[in-house]
């Protein structure tokens, strides 16, 4: 049995579609809210209603768990976010359950530069939290990760949804100069898989990125390209740039940047490219080649993929309701 922990997010929702193709038992944890959680559709699984933050709750979802897969992060909700409870202690909370179960490994995803000693929050957190997990005594592998993209990421879908809406001007931190190198959600998944079905990963730290650099600000031009809308590149000091973040996210509850964002866009987050292959023999995919899912739709497209949609579930609604039907020959 597989726990998985943040299934509601990005990168949970994708590995929960793949886990259940390959067949693996699944159970994921929810902390409890009032809201509909956002899971993937169609993926039988198990769910756990217990909070990172308490220790008994996760004494019980634990049971019978052979695997976890620690996604779970306060960082995407910005301001609405409390890194210490959810990244640090909520770490610590899991990992100590871990140990107690029996639990025989912990694939935990971290970030690029994850230090203790940072001065970016998200990664001063990502590094205490890598320490509780070591210190824990349950096998472990890390993967620290550069910036991930795909449908529904934190990265080129925000990016591109300011590209929309900006009038004009684009702002960008520092100028775009800071270096990324994003990686496939696909890929990432990978990883995570075979991390459990290699032994030598075992108690292992792996730094794991794509195949290319480029500038944020390239990243940004090629989004504009995809999406045939161009944009002048205003340069913001991040001081500013951090001001101004901050200030949109408590004016508007679904912004899509938080402050946290900038700790990627700071400094340089980069390892060698070769890394995925040497550690994984996968060959990492293209950032450029893997944009399709940024493109706008034509409405008149939208509108006709959905007739079709719900002419379907409506036939469907039928036949259930009478099943002497058929369709005509």
């Amino acid at each position: 049995m597989f726990l998985i922990t943040g299934g509601t997010g990005f990168i949970g929702r994708a590995l929960l579609r793949h886990m259940f193709e390959a067949g693996h038992p699944l159970r994921t944890l929810i902390r409890p809210s009032p809201r509909t959680p956002r899971l993937p559709t169609g993926v039988p699984l198990e769910v756990a209603v217990a909070s990172l933050s308490d220790p008994r709750g996760l004494h019980a979802a634990l049971s019978g768990v052979d695997y976890i897969i620690h996604l779970a992060s306060a960082e995407g909700l910005g301001n609405r976010g409390d890194l210490f409870t959810t990244d640090v202690l909520g770490t610590k909370n899991l990992s100590e359950a871990a140990a107690d179960a029996g639990v025989k490994r912990i694939v935990y995803v971290s970030h690029l530069g994850a230090d203790r000693m940072s001065a970016f929050a998200v990664h001063k957190a990502k590094g205490i939290a890598e320490e509780h997990i070591r210190r824990s005594g349950t096998p472990y592998t890390i993967l620290r990760s550069s910036i991930v993209f795909g449908p529904e990421d934190r990265f080129t879908v925000p990016l591109t949804r300011l590209l929309r809406a900006a009038p004009g001007l684009l702002p960008l931190p520092g100028g775009g100069r800071a270096v990324v190198q994003p990686l496939w959600i696909e890929d990432l998944v990978t990883c995570i898989l075979w991390a459990f079905e290699n032994p030598e990963m075992e108690n292992q730290t792996y730094e794991i990125g794509g195949s290319e650099y480029f500038p944020l600000r390239q990243v940004v031009e090629t989004i504009m390209e995809v999406n045939r809308r161009r944009r002048v590149i205003v340069p913001f000091s991040m001081p500013n740039m951090r001001a101004l973040i901050i200030l949109l996210d408590a004016m508007f509850s679904n912004f899509p940047f938080s402050s946290y964002s900038l700790d990627y866009f700071s400094i340089n987050r980069t390892c060698p490219v070769d890394n995925l292959t040497r550690a994984f023999g996968l060959m990492p995919a293209r950032f450029t080649y893997r944009l399709e899912y940024l493109r706008r739709v034509p409405w008149t497209q939208r509108l006709s993929r959905w007739t079709s949609v719900q002419t379907k579930r409506a036939a469907e609604r039928l036949r259930e309701r009478f099943p002497s039907l058929r369709p005509p020959e």
